[in-house]
């Protein structure tokens, strides 16, 4: 397993593009101010931190959940959170990764 594998970053782009096809949300978990640095059009900044209290509020949403942040590190932790939930969530890795997805 590579370094970057371990931090999650092994994310496969056609699974970023099933999940957009399936009406995903995509739920960036940087903080607010790496956020507001650059960011997935239309996604939702929800720190990683704030994830669990956030619960409810994404399962009322009712769809699939891409999370992504700057390395992958923290939206695999986010999604494995989410999972852990019954919510339908894979880790899209670095931002970057799923915004090229979603073009």
């Amino acid at each position: 397993m590579g370094l970057f594998n371990l931090f999650g970053g092994n994310t496969n782009t056609v699974s970023i593009e099933e999940y957009l096809e399936k009406g995903a949300i995509v739920i960036d978990v940087r903080t607010v101010e790496e956020f507001n640095d650059g960011h997935v059009q239309g996604a939702k900044n929800i720190p990683l931190d704030t994830i669990t209290s956030e619960i409810d509020n994404i399962k009322n949403i009712g769809k699939p959940v891409i999370t992504c942040c700057r390395s992958g590190a923290r939206s695999g932790n986010a999604a494995d959170i989410l999972k852990q939930f019954d919510i339908d969530a894979i880790n899209g890795g670095p931002w970057q990764n799923v915004a090229n997805a979603s073009k």
